[in-house]
């Protein structure tokens, strides 16, 4: 078996989100955001459930309105994974989210109101130890930072940033959290880099309204991609305009192709070529949908022919190498036996499910103990 490469961590303060530790030493939280109507109480538990069994950690809520407000307590009853209110400006919807029983807040405190509006969604937050996450965003930065900067750029990003920690920090409250968003690229990156030169908190890291499935899955994975590199962050989400559960399989794949994360099965697979003696595009796309309800991490290796099979084959747990007439199977590393065509799909999926059962079992005895 290969051996994994711990990539380094930007040591921050740890805060909870409800009963999920964000930074210090936690692994990084892979969250996303409904698109229902927050007054469709049955739409949005409905999403919510979806993307709790997709695999987030935490679900962000908008709450813009009374109506909205009013729906949450309904909400949190009917949900299990911690829920965080996304409030802009009101600061009366961030004091009925608390309320409501929310695990966080999303909420710029420079953004809310008066001084006095301030002290009082922060000590209610302090009474009910909520975190907030302060978001910036490079779309719509105050009317000074573009002023003084000319522009949308990381240094109006980070100062905006600051502006708004010093605010909380002023009322003695830390259990703060910073995203620093823009669809660049570039000054997305160079906003969190200077960022956590000047502080401690955890990082929610995001390229944000970066496109479609496709397209946003390339630029998310590109950006979060060079900030995760650095060590930085501690939470993420993929902005897609897609299903909200797709953010959460594109995050966990992010993670895992950089060791930081590992949940369900890493599918490693060639490209195929004129030597593959199995249709390896097809193999691999049934398997992802086959394997897709495995939460358990796993390398799962399928290689359409006997170049570089062997090889990625035995790194491991799970191999097909293709042959002629019939395909290599291995276990661990090693040759168990050969498949046909015909049954090698069912053969890979019996025996992750297999390995994945026990797994489980292991997990839940290692609990009671």
């Amino acid at each position: 078996m290969r051996d994994s490469i711990v990539m380094p961590r930007r040591q921050t303060r740890k805060i909870m989100v409800g009963d999920v530790a964000v930074g210090g030493d936690a692994p990084i939280a892979v969250q996303s955001m409904t698109n229902t109507l927050t007054t469709d109480i049955d739409a949005t538990v409905a999403q919510v459930h979806s993307l709790e069994e997709a695999g987030a950690d935490i679900v962000r809520i908008s709450v813009p309105d009374v109506e909205s407000a009013a729906a949450m307590p309904e909400i949190l009853a009917q949900t299990q994974v911690p829920i965080i209110a996304d409030i802009h400006f009101s600061y009366k919807m961030a004091l009925l989210a608390l309320d409501a029983g929310v695990h966080g807040l999303r909420l710029n405190p420079g953004n809310i109101g008066s001084q006095d509006r301030v002290e009082r969604v922060v000590k209610a937050a302090q009474e009910k130890n909520v975190s907030i996450r302060i978001g910036v965003n490079a779309g719509s930065l105050e009317k000074e930072f573009n002023e003084q900067y000319g522009e949308p750029c990381a240094d109006a990003m980070v100062a905006s940033a600051l502006r708004h920690i010093r605010i909380l920090e002023d009322m003695n409250f830390k259990d703060i959290k910073v995203s620093l968003k823009a669809s660049n690229i570039p000054m997305t990156v160079a906003a969190y880099r200077k960022l956590a030169e000047k502080v401690d908190y955890p990082f929610h890291l995001g390229i944000t309204e970066s496109g479609s499935l496709f397209g946003g899955t390339v630029k998310s994975s590109v950006g979060l991609g060079l900030i995760l590199a650095d060590g930085i962050g501690d939470t993420i989400r993929v902005s897609l305009a897609a299903e909200p559960k797709e953010e959460i399989k594109v995050g966990f794949e992010i993670l895992k192709s950089l060791g930081l994360r590992h949940r369900g099965v890493n599918l490693i697979a060639c490209p195929s070529c004129a030597r593959q003696k199995f249709n390896v595009i097809e193999v691999v796309q049934e398997l992802e949908i086959r394997l897709a309800h495995i939460q358990e991490p796993m390398d799962v290796a399928v290689i359409g022919c006997v170049v570089n099979g062997p090889g990625e084959a035995q790194e491991v747990q799970v191999g097909i190498t293709g042959g002629y007439p019939t395909h290599t199977f291995y276990h661990d590393g090693e040759k168990f036996g050969r498949v046909k065509s015909s049954n090698m799909i069912d053969a890979l999926v019996d025996e992750v499910e297999k390995r994945a059962a026990v797994m489980r079992t292991e997990t839940e005895l290692s609990g009671k103990i």
